[in-house]
């Protein structure tokens, strides 16, 4: 361990130190910055990638300002280009009643014609499409 040792100190007195810790700044903000938008591309490319202008049909959601679900698809819609209506069931008497002449037991519920969807999740979304 001697040799060993002395060559491990000699190359590491060699190197400049301060970019050590320069480096892995550098290193771990890319990461940390890359690795969300890496997993929200990778997390969903399906049918509806990009095709939300495409579709003819309504895409309706009956929602709420608090609930995350709601949030998700609004996210989601977004980012695939989807047009859509939004009925806030707490903003008004009027879509509380629409909701609950549909039968909605829970948010979102989302209508693409004549077919429904209680919850979100991007895979189902797109299966409602097919």
């Amino acid at each position: 361990m001697g040799r060993v040792g002395a060559y491990l100190r000699k190359f590491h007195f060699g190197a400049k130190p301060r970019l050590y810790p320069l480096t892995a700044v550098v290193v771990l903000t890319l990461l940390v910055g890359a690795l969300p938008a890496a997993r929200d591309y990778f997390s969903s490319p399906g049918v509806a990638e990009g095709h939300g202008q495409y579709i003819k049909t309504p895409v309706i959601m009956y929602s709420t300002r608090w609930c995350p679900y709601c949030k998700k698809a609004r996210e989601y819609f977004k980012r695939h280009q989807f047009s859509y209506i939004e009925y806030d069931i707490e903003a008004s008497a009027t879509n509380l009643e629409s909701f609950r002449a549909l039968n909605g037991n829970g948010v979102p519920l989302i209508l693409v014609g004549e077919r429904r969807m209680q919850g979100f999740t991007p895979q189902s979304f797109e299966a409602l499409l097919k």
